[in-house]
């Protein structure tokens, strides 16, 4: 009778410290690092041999297939950074440099779907991308004092060294 109870405790305690996976993936997904998924992107630009760059490493001339590793509802995967970035350089003076900034849901802030196709328009001016190595600041909460006020003042004069009090 021991054994059996024995048995099915050493089941139960088993089944508690194993791990079950609960959406099934899958047969060509490729797998990535902390449960991640692998998607296929697309990178195309209005001038095709543009320069592109993903978080600041080079990765190819447009048309090019980047690699980005997701959760597996199809949301950038934080690594530790709050944004991933994808730029394209400009080929010729009359064209811009483009920025798309997506958000990974760094410290429970909102992370963005990984879009299947990344389109840059290197003839339209978009103003230059601040630098995403640290977040944006929040709002300030102290800020400087207000200013004083230097306007009239009454002053009610009182016992016998005129002590002045201001109102």
């Amino acid at each position: 009778m021991n054994t059996k109870w024995l048995f099915v405790a050493a089941l139960a305690g088993a089944a508690l410290v194993t791990g079950c996976e609960t959406t099934p993936l899958p047969p060509n997904v490729e797998r990535g690092p902390n449960g991640t998924i692998a998607y296929d992107v697309l990178v195309e630009a209005s001038a095709p041999g543009a320069r592109i760059e993903a978080n600041g490493e080079y990765v190819g001339n447009t048309p090019v297939h980047i690699k980005i590793f997701g959760d597996r509802d199809g949301t950038f995967h934080d690594f530790g950074s709050y944004y991933y970035v994808v730029q394209a350089q400009p080929l010729t003076t009359n064209q811009f440099q483009q920025t798309r900034v997506f958000q990974t849901g760094h410290l429970m802030s909102p992370e963005d779907r990984i879009p299947q196709r990344i389109y840059f328009e290197m003839n339209q001016y978009q103003p230059p991308a601040p630098n995403y190595a640290y977040p944006p600041p929040g709002p300030y909460y102290y800020g400087p004092p207000p200013p004083y006020y230097y306007g009239p003042t009454f002053r009610f004069y009182y016992g016998p060294h005129y002590y002045h009090r201001r109102w």
